[in-house]
């Protein structure tokens, strides 16, 4: 985690370079890219791809971004692509998308709904949808990618634009670094990414200082039993009795082992077990996902989970110890005090106070946060998604909207894409100095 006090010096010094000189998107800029944004949308939303196999969304960005002039490097960390702009000396702020879409199926009974299906890594054929806004978050990128190589007059330095593979599995941002992303290309003075969600109305962002989102650890469990008929339990030892027991006393973690007013999360997922109503399989699968703020809490529920199910396993006279693999992890987002106040101020100016809202740190969980990890001061901005007249009515009654990966789950496009767009680049002229007139 980044100490708000590196983030301070470095951002004193950025806004000294650049001071008096921001300049927010104006209505014009925005509506002159919206058209091609909104149908890249349309496009991105209907071809969907799993995390990892971004083929063709990559290339597709990676065509958009040199089309506008952008030096672009595709292949960084797999599917990732790298598109940079240099316009003088000056710092480097990085913006960032995620390219991948979720195994799910849609069911929004949109026109452009997803009608792709592909095989997972395990081999199975699933539904393929962008439930969780990942083709906004393209979308959005390409137009103000598009906004700033046409306004460069307006701002001076170097745009470092990232296309990140497989958000999804917690694995591409360090696939990316890993491949060199800081060390191959000009490392950045600051990382800005955001991200739709439901819980605030299209039109409106939530700016969060500190803490963005939730540790998250994906756990997957697999206990072993001694098959047989079922019609003979007692010759068998049942993984899936095993397993259901496991996931109940799984539940005690939260409700009984955790402080009251600590936040933590376990969440079963997946149970995989048997393929046939009278076999006894030998063995059951759990696929869990944990979240938590605090380290200690953190290591306190991993500790818990690994202690019951080996008891419960042990309990059930298991043949075997039951396999816990840790095989996905994130640290929490961490917004940089000094951007996020810095962002804030310029995002009022240029939506109005009343459409930016203060967030406290949310349960769900990505992994901008190793870009962070790298020394780099980031800000994650939450991008409102929800129709506001469906928002206002669920907030209304105590009813929630569909969530991100819900089959639901759609965003209210055209104001959330025109706040996006004019959000992005007034962040970035921030940042980089504008140096043209406030329209």
């Amino acid at each position: 985690m980044i100490t708000s006090r590196f983030a301070s010096r470095s951002f004193a010094a950025l806004s000294a370079a650049c001071a008096g000189m921001a300049v927010a998107a104006t209505t014009a800029e925005v509506d002159s890219a919206y058209a091609q944004a909104h149908a890249l949308y349309l496009d991105l939303h209907q071809h969907p791809e799993l995390s990892g196999v971004e083929t063709q969304t990559a290339a597709r960005l990676a065509r958009e971004l040199r089309a506008l002039g952008y030096a672009v490097t595709e292949h960084v960390g797999g599917t990732g692509v790298v598109a940079l702009l240099r316009n003088g000396p000056g710092k480097t702020v990085m913006l960032r998308t995620e390219l991948d879409a979720l195994p799910v199926e849609e069911k929004t009974g949109l026109p452009y709904a997803s009608k792709v299906h592909a095989q997972d890594p395990q081999g199975h054929e699933v539904s393929v949808g962008h439930m969780c806004g990942h083709d906004l978050h393209i979308s959005a990128l390409v137009a103000t990618a598009a906004i700033m190589a046409r306004s460069r007059d307006s701002w001076r330095g170097t745009l470092l634009l990232i296309g990140q593979p497989a958000e999804e599995t917690i694995s591409g941002a360090q696939a990316m670094v890993s491949d060199g992303l800081f060390s191959r290309f000009p490392r950045p003075d600051a990382a800005l990414a955001l991200h739709v969600d439901n819980e605030h109305p299209a039109g409106k962002v939530g700016v969060a200082s500190g803490i963005y989102d939730s540790n998250a650890d994906s756990v997957r469990i697999t206990l072993y039993g001694k098959g047989g008929h079922g019609s003979a339990p007692h010759t068998a030892v049942d993984p899936i009795v095993m397993a259901a027991r496991t996931i109940l006393a799984l539940q005690t973690i939260v409700a009984r082992e955790v402080q009251p007013g600590q936040f933590a999360v376990v969440t079963v997922g997946y149970v995989t077990a048997g393929t046939k109503n009278n076999i006894i399989p030998d063995e059951a699968q759990l696929g869990l996902t944990v979240r938590t703020y605090k380290p200690e809490v953190r290591k306190q529920v991993l500790q818990a989970i690994t202690r019951i199910t080996e008891a419960e396993a042990q309990a059930a006279g298991a043949p075997r110890p039951p396999r816990i693999e840790h095989y996905e992890s994130a640290d929490a987002v961490y917004n940089d005090p000094a951007l996020a106040a810095r962002m804030r101020g310029v995002l009022e100016r240029a939506l109005t106070k009343d459409n930016v809202t203060t967030d406290g740190p949310i349960t769900a969980s990505e992994d901008f946060s190793v870009y962070v990890a790298q020394g780099i001061p980031g800000f994650y901005l939450s991008l409102g998604g929800a129709d506001p007249d469906k928002y206002a009515a669920a907030s209304a009654s105590g009813a929630h909207l569909p969530s991100n990966h819900s089959s639901l789950f759609a965003p209210d496009v055209d104001p959330a894409l025109h706040t996006a767009i004019t959000a992005e680049v007034t962040m970035l002229r921030e940042l980089l100095g504008a140096g043209g007139a406030a329209g």
